[in-house]
């Protein structure tokens, strides 16, 4: 598997971490709760420190959409404080969060009077537009089974634990979920899985997923010409 990728507050040096802080309030969010909601002003930043929550964006015709997820370390609702417009998504917790939550204003103020955090900004959602670009290729050169794949490989390689020689992916996710997130209806995720299931890469149970063979699965991730 690839190394899991840093986050944004583990880059952080202990200055610009304290300085962080001091401007932040501690707060916790139950499973379930929206974290921020799409729509609204963008009024503040979190950076998650326990738990996972999902990006989502809900369309006119009310069609819940997956953009991504999201765990400890990670800055989430920097886009509406840095343009002014409101927010594009919102997040969902998947678990019982803990969250710093800094506000705008603060945040701002922080990323004039440390260059180093704002750098660190820049280099996280220039990493996020090139991961989103990806994942539009995708869309349009992969089959279901090729997509749902190249999504368990990303989950293994964020939220997997090794054991035994296979790795264990513990994330409260649904077949629905997982459908949202990759373009596939429910019942396109159910045979995609079936298949993966059959060829003995992957194991499932009730929001669990054990990956037996990555490589397999990435090698069925890649993009076809």
């Amino acid at each position: 598997m690839a190394a899991v990728q840093q986050e944004f507050a583990s880059l952080l040096d202990d200055r610009e971490r304290a300085a962080l802080r001091r401007h932040a309030r501690q707060v916790r969010f139950p499973a379930g709760v929206r974290l921020l909601q799409q729509g609204e002003p963008g009024d503040k930043v979190l950076v998650i420190e326990s738990g996972r929550a999902k990006v989502t964006y809900v369309t006119s015709g009310g069609r819940e959409l997956v953009l991504r997820f999201c765990g400890p370390g990670e800055l989430v609702g920097e886009l509406a404080v840095l343009d002014g417009r409101p927010r594009l998504s919102s997040i969902v917790a998947l678990e019982e969060v803990g969250a710093l939550v800094i506000p705008a204003g603060d945040f701002r103020a922080l990323l004039l009077s440390h260059p180093g955090i704002a750098w660190l900004l820049l280099v996280m959602l220039s990493k996020r537009f090139r991961d989103a670009d990806l994942k539009r290729v995708e869309f349009g050169a992969s089959d279901t089974v090729g997509r749902i794949a190249a999504r368990l490989v990303e989950l293994g390689e964020r939220y997997g634990e090794n054991r035994d020689g296979a790795v264990h992916i513990e994330l409260p996710l649904s077949q629905d979920e997982l459908g949202a997130w990759t373009g596939a209806s429910r019942a396109g995720v159910a045979a995609a899985l079936r298949t993966l299931r059959d060829l003995g890469w992957i194991e499932t149970g009730r929001r669990r997923m054990v990956l037996l063979d990555s490589e397999a699965l990435r090698a069925r991730a890649t993009i076809q010409n």
